[in-house]
């Protein structure tokens, strides 16, 4: 069973913490018991659980019609696969070696979640920006997950494999480098560490990814509340409304309508007291459903629309489901540490992110759970394909520091450090795992493809 590292969290300020040194020391011991080589195992056990099955149960509770736009989005390349495919991922990682440290880990890290948001002071910022299945758990799993993206994005991008071991050596080496910085710095200083995309730009090497981060920055800024109203409403005798297309955005019952309305009100409560005045000034004037991502498809995500006091003075927040994170029954004999998933949700990502969205929050409508943010919000990510050998490097630097950085702002820091030392044995290792990982999804992804075409599964026409 892994030993929750972040219960230090909820112990008294009198009680006196570990040594730095010693937590170094522990860490460090760890590998007689773990060596960093066995990190870079895989093959699949023989009684490993069917993906498709996995993947078909993880459809249980989703709205029916949406679930061949799930399968549509996953069978569209490996890529797609391994991004809808956190329940197989974690099935996977569960079972292999571990060293039983346990920070608040994302779950879900792979390359695409990365992406580009707007602080409180409307500085762009680049960190995780997927929480949903966010929980205490093992490092290594996160880590295991990230590489494996990272040669699948590259063989899709035309990488080599030689390319691909490159670019994930430099995102391991990264994240040994930062945790290992941060594992010495105190905790509220860590907590305060952050990455500016005007300053990842000026400091990144490669030119291409450098003109990929600004051009993604540059509509990332574009993308606001204001700026939306011609793309996702309309005006109707005089009242402003959503525009419906399905089977995307779609329009939602009164009832439905007059029940999430009442969960907005809820939610107002988990805001701080500034930010629940600020929304206070504004009226909901409409409400729909909206199909995002690739994992998250299916189950019930809503776009709300505000109207503040004048017409161009709007929000748009949405409401998305919140159900327990895939990793939930791998840790601490399958209890959940919340009873509510979206304040879950919610919490985590505060942990991870340096800083967060402070229209975050949680509630409930009927029976399911919920979180809120703001929909549109400077929110941005550089995209894969545009992205060549030399580039995919540089970012995977980047995505390794800032996968450290949330690791180390929960617990474990040092431990993990003293872990994973100043050596490249879990470089080498995690090359040896992404690389045969990256052979499994392929495998995976036409197991699914397999499994539309003689119907096994529902699938809809990409359009």
């Amino acid at each position: 069973m892994l030993v929750g590292a972040d219960s230090d969290a909820y112990s008294t300020l009198r009680r006196r913490p570990q040594p730095r040194a010693e937590r170094r020391r522990l860490g460090k011991a760890l590998r007689e018991k773990v060596p960093r080589s066995s990190l870079g195992d895989w093959a699949p056990p023989a009684d490993r659980p069917d993906p498709v099955a996995l993947i078909t149960e993880s459809h249980l509770g989703r709205v029916d019609s949406l679930i061949p736009v799930r399968v549509a989005r996953m069978t569209a390349s490996p890529y797609g696969f391994l991004r809808g495919s956190a329940v197989v991922v974690a099935s996977d990682v569960a079972g292999l070696p571990s060293t039983g440290i346990t920070p608040v880990v994302c779950g879900d890290a792979h390359l695409g979640n990365f992406g580009f948001y707007a602080s409180p002071e409307r500085d762009l910022v680049i960190d995780l920006n997927d929480f949903d299945e966010a929980h205490p758990g093992s490092w290594e799993w996160d880590v295991r997950r990230l590489v494996a993206s990272i040669w699948v994005a590259g063989r899709e991008n035309g990488a080599t494999e030689q390319d691909c071991e490159r670019a994930v050596v430099e995102c391991v080496a990264a994240y040994r480098e930062e945790v290992r910085e941060l594992a010495d710095q105190s905790l509220l200083r860590r907590s305060y560490q952050r990455v500016d995309v005007d300053e990842l730009a000026e400091d990144t090497s490669d030119r291409r990814l450098r003109r990929e981060i600004e051009r993604a920055a540059a509509r990332a800024r574009r993308r606001t509340s204001d700026r939306a109203l011609p793309r996702f409403t309309e005006e109707l005798d005089g009242v402003r409304r959503i525009v419906a297309e399905p089977p995307l955005i779609t329009r939602v019952t009164d009832a439905e309508a007059d029940e999430l309305a009442g969960a907005l009100d809820e939610y107002l409560g988990t805001l701080a007291s500034h930010w629940r005045r600020v929304l206070g000034g504004y009226t909901l004037v409409d409400i729909a459903h909206k199909v995002v991502g690739v994992g998250s498809v299916g189950l019930r995500a809503y776009v709300a629309l505000l109207e503040g006091s004048s017409a161009d003075d709007v929000v748009f927040l949405q409401l998305k489901e919140a159900r327990r994170s895939v990793l939930a029954r791998y840790v601490h004999g399958d209890s959940a540490w919340h009873a509510h998933q979206g304040q879950r949700v919610v919490e985590y990502q505060q942990a991870l992110q340096t800083v967060s969205d402070p229209l975050l929050g949680w509630t409930s409508a009927g029976s399911r759970q919920y979180y809120v943010r703001q929909f549109r919000d400077m929110k941005g990510s550089v995209e894969l394909n545009a992205i060549d050998a030399a580039a995919l490097d540089d970012y995977s630097g980047v995505v390794g520091h800032l996968l450290a950085k949330g690791h180390a702002r929960t617990s474990g820091a040092s431990m993990i450090a003293g872990y994973v030392g100043r050596g490249g044995q879990l470089d080498r290792a995690m090359v040896r795992f992404a690389r045969a990982y990256a052979d499994q999804t392929e495998a995976d992804h036409q197991a699914l493809v397999d499994a539309v075409r003689t119907g096994r599964v529902p699938c809809a026409e990409l359009s």
